[in-house]
């Protein structure tokens, strides 16, 4: 059993570290997969997509049916053949029913063919459901699963589970089908032909279901460990590319390559084990397929020197009997992709079986025209439950106030702002704004009335009008290059390329960070939100520019309300209310002269960062 990652115990907040210390980038740990789900509970889930589509599955039924049924027909022709025009000589017969074997296998063809591809067509679209339907509960899901999961991990289950479905059921459905028709068929036939032949060839049967019945249990758990073990090496090489100049800077390739090697070595033992133990069955199935053919060719040898059968039926009855085998052969060889499938299915359907954000309540209003008036009232919180994050929080925030965080790294000051854009939930207490419960406010309302400007900027691979425009979808393009240069970001973005038309990559890393985040404070602009959060909004920004964007952030700030987390402490001076953030605790709030001159906890902060050495 292949080692897990070990599991987040305390999940960090959307916005930056919470209660763990340091401010890392993204805070991507794997999560330990729930246990599969049984296979029972998958076939229901799958049918529950196939069957969108039964008129299109009863077209294929249709068409495998026939096709099954031509080759259920055709030995019996060969038997004819042989019996009344080989063994009589009647060969100018036989040109008539060798046509009609031509023509019925030129049919069969086409069936097979039409039968595949309207197999493909329904294939492709049960995975553009899922891909859509797993895609939007993603849109759906509460901020902590993506901090407590691994990215990569995700971007698996979206990509390559759902492509490992798709190609299974390409390769897969219609062989089933067809199995068991020809199975049922062949049968029949054989019984009319040879009871006694039929019955040797069935001896059989029991050994290859108790032989792949034992396959089958011991490789689903390995191929289920294969699809978790993909996911993790998916989540370390999407951190390694994300974290390249990291890892450069303090020369830690060795490490990550061995980390890598070691997780691919896991792969490797899990899906050679898986393939080994599943491969033995092809050769097993042929090695019994050849015993049957020794059994029916001895036994039928016998009853036609006795007379019992003639020699055209003993030759249609091999026939039959590899007609017979041929599907369970199939379903042999299709095992290991059908193990791959359920194991990839399981994992999908365990992402769209998490918990969603909490619907909003049914009297949940649509609050527009915030003043901005924000409340809270003895807030409780934590990330697990028994350890708090934050303890009793109250404070009153009047409209168009600066309210600013302050305090040690982890301290709680990123939590409180998370708290108040219901990326996560409190414990006990209430969060009001303009003296309205936000549980009562619609979420998407709640959200559209905030400015979010964080420290770590991330934009879109798109252009930069509308990386910027992504604050106010409706938005000429006027009043998006207004909003630029009240950020002052329009000088630099028109010395770019192509100017607001230029597409950034990957995630804007071909600007640099301080111009990152004079998009990201334009987009804020152009949202024009009644209560702007601004989480280190400055920190990457060097001093001349800071300046020009703290006079820009000023006028912004006009008329709004503002949460300003900040460790410089020269930006908060002109506060109207600062808290001090320490253990989860407001320790002191007041305005900056006032905190000084109570020689505490701020005065500490302040002194340390001004006082001359």
């Amino acid at each position: 059993m292949p080692k897990e990652r070990r599991e987040v115990q305390t999940p960090p907040p959307a916005f930056g570290p919470g209660p763990g210390p340091g401010r890392g980038p993204g805070h991507r740990f794997s999560h330990p997969g729930a246990k599969p789900k049984d296979l029972k509970n998958t076939l229901r889930r799958l049918w529950g997509y196939f069957g969108r589509y039964k008129i299109a599955l009863l077209g294929v039924f249709l068409l495998i049916t026939i096709s099954s049924f031509i080759s259920i027909v055709s030995p019996l022709l060969i038997q004819k053949a042989i019996d009344e025009y080989i063994i009589p000589r009647k060969f100018t017969r036989l040109v008539n029913i060798i046509f009609a074997m031509i023509v019925l296998y030129i049919l069969n063809s086409h069936f097979v063919y039409f039968q595949g591809y309207s197999m493909m067509k329904i294939s492709q679209k049960v995975v553009f459901n899922m891909r859509n339907d797993m895609f939007s509960k993603l849109q759906k899901l509460p901020i902590k699963i993506f901090d407590t999961r691994a990215h990569g991990d995700l971007m698996s289950r979206l990509t390559n589970d759902i492509d490992v479905l798709n190609n299974t059921v390409n390769a897969s459905v219609t062989s089933i089908f067809s199995s068991i028709i020809t199975l049922t068929g062949s049968v029949i036939v054989m019984l009319t032909i040879s009871p006694i032949l039929t019955l040797c060839t069935l001896l059989i049967v029991p050994l290859m279901f108790i032989l792949t019945n034992w396959i089958a249990k011991n490789t689903r758990e390995y191929f289920s460990q294969n699809q978790k073990l993909l996911g993790k090496l998916n989540g370390i090489i999407e951190e390694d590319i994300t974290g390249q100049k990291v890892i450069k800077v303090f020369t830690r390739e060795e490490k990550e390559i061995n980390k890598f090697i070691e997780i691919n070595k896991e792969l490797t033992q899990v899906g050679t084990k898986a393939q080994i133990l599943s491969g033995v069955i092809p050769p097993l199935m042929n090695m019994l397929n050849n015993f049957a053919f020794i059994i029916v060719a001895a036994v039928g040898g016998y009853l036609a020197l006795k007379g019992l059968v003639s020699i055209g039926s003993i030759a249609s009855f091999i026939q039959y009997a590899r007609q017979f085998i041929r599907p369970l052969n199939e379903l042999a060889n299709q095992f290991n992709q059908l193990q791959s499938a359920f194991a990839a299915a399981e994992r999908v359907f365990e992402i769209m079986d998490e918990e969603e954000e909490r619907e909003d309540e049914k009297d949940a209003i649509e609050l527009t025209n915030i003043k901005g008036e924000v409340e809270f009232r003895n807030v409780w919180f934590s990330y697990k439950e028994g350890e708090p994050v934050l303890k009793n929080i109250s404070f009153h925030a009047k409209p168009g106030q600066m309210i600013a965080l302050v305090g040690p790294t982890g301290a709680g000051k990123t939590t409180i702002v998370n708290l108040l854009t219901r990326f996560y939930d409190i414990d006990r207490g209430e969060i009001l704004i303009d003296g309205i419960n936000i549980r009562k406010i619609k979420r998407e309302f709640l959200r559209k009335s905030l400015g979010i400007v964080l420290q770590d900027t991330y934009l879109f691979s798109e252009p930069v009008m509308e990386n910027i425009r992504y604050g106010k979808l409706t938005a000429k393009d006027d009043e998006v290059i207004k909003a630029a240069k009240i950020a002052n970001a329009h000088e630099f973005i028109r010395h770019l390329p192509h100017g607001y038309k230029t597409v950034l990559t990957d995630g804007g890393a071909d600007l640099s960070q301080g111009q990152r985040q004079l998009l990201a404070l334009a987009r804020a602009i152009l949202s024009d939100p009644a209560i702007l959060i601004l989480d280190e909004a400055t920190s990457n920004i060097d001093t001349r520019t800071e300046k020009l964007v703290q006079e820009a952030m000023l006028k912004l700030m006009q008329g709004r309300t503002s949460f300003v987390i900040a460790h410089r402490l020269s930006t908060i001076r002109n506060a109207d209310l600062i808290l001090v953030i320490d253990d989860g605790q407001i320790v002191e709030q007041g305005t900056h002269e006032e905190l000084l001159q109570k020689r505490g906890f701020y005065y500490n902060l302040y002194m340390s960062q001004f006082a001359v050495v």
